[in-house]
């Protein structure tokens, strides 16, 4: 199999787990349990994220990061009707899932399926339908089971606290883009395992001691704040780059932050990478991000003494139903090889 085909079969796999922040450890287990077969030692963090060295030679370390949790929701109230109010997960918001399936996993174990809805949502019945703004008190999750009251969701083992997880809807079109929610990051997940994976089979070694983080906790902001391995000086964080109007990126291209809501990236890693993509003739856009937080910003918040920067394939709807290109995932495997051998 091929590094292209072998990224979209583990991006598909991962996208298949769900895993909000909080809720992510069978999405770790599967990262872990895939690096083992590629014939590292990964170690699961004390947080819940996996940590795994893929060698390097002498010099100053550096860690590439990417985010396996996603957005999503937690169970905030089972209503009198025995429907369930939401607190959302991250950047979740009830305009963006609207008419969305969801799974409701129990601690019991039990996982029921629903539907995200406006309340009182038929236009054949509400005239206000169309003015409603959408939000977690307007709408409210229709389970599909026989339940008309908190007392019979109750009975189905339904509690405050219970996951909600949306379906991702992955999709991959004949003329190469990729749909799905989740991308964010879980494309980025998908394409730091493609590269562990040509290392072993190209028998490559980094330029340096180099190592892998994939958070669980970014999408509510610390996820990158611990696990910083002895010795590492840059950080590389690996997640979605954006697309939308003012920035110069699609889906087609890697895209290069210099600067997020946070303030300016490393200066020399950035230019380093910029020169990279030019002289391997690599498509990219480096752009300025306005409302992005990553990993490298909560490892420099936590005190990390660290260079960072952020890469990532172009990715359109960022927190909603996303899309990318093929040449977006190729064209940001290529920069990373080329930043690190």
């Amino acid at each position: 199999m091929n590094t292209t085909d072998y990224i979209l079969e583990q991006l598909q796999n991962l996208i298949s787990i769900d895993s909000p922040s909080g809720f992510t450890h069978k999405a770790a287990q599967y990262v872990m349990e895939e690096l083992t077969r590629l014939g590292y030692q990964p170690q699961q963090t004390a947080k819940g994220g996996v940590l795994c060295a893929l060698g390097g030679k002498e010099g100053e370390g550096l860690l590439m990061s990417a985010h396996i949790d996603t957005l999503g929701a937690m169970v905030a109230e089972v209503k009198e009707n025995g429907r369930l109010r939401l607190s959302p997960v991250g950047g979740m918001q009830a305009n963006n899932g609207e008419a969305e399936t969801c799974r409701i996993y129990t601690r019991g174990g039990k996982i029921y399926d629903g539907t995200l809805q406006l309340i009182n949502p038929s236009v054949h019945v509400n005239e206000d339908y169309k003015t409603i703004q959408r939000t977690f008190d307007t709408t409210e999750v229709v389970i599909d089971e026989k339940t008309k009251s908190k007392a019979e969701t109750k009975a189905l083992g339904i509690e405050n606290g219970d996951f909600v997880c949306f379906d991702p809807r992955f999709i991959r079109t004949a003329s190469g883009y990729i749909k799905s929610r989740f991308l964010d990051d879980k494309l980025s997940v998908a394409i730091l395992l493609g590269y562990a994976k040509s290392l072993r089979e190209e028998n490559l070694t980094p330029a340096r001691p180099t190592y892998l983080h994939i958070t669980v906790f970014e999408e509510v902001g610390h996820g990158g704040s611990a696990s910083i391995p002895a010795g590492v000086t840059e950080m590389l964080c690996v997640d979605m780059g954006c697309v939308g109007d003012g920035l110069e990126c699609d889906e087609t291209m890697v895209s290069i932050c210099v600067k997020d809501k946070n303030g300016p990236s490393n200066y020399e890693m950035t230019s380093r990478l910029i020169a990279l993509a030019k002289e391997k003739g690599i498509p990219y856009a480096a752009d300025v991000y306005p409302f992005y937080g990553s990993d490298a910003d909560s490892a420099l918040a936590a005190g990390h003494d660290l260079r960072h920067a952020l890469i990532g394939a172009g990715v359109y709807v960022s927190h909603g139903y996303e899309r990318t290109h093929l040449e977006g995932v190729q064209a940001t495997y290529d920069l990373i090889r080329a930043y690190t051998l």
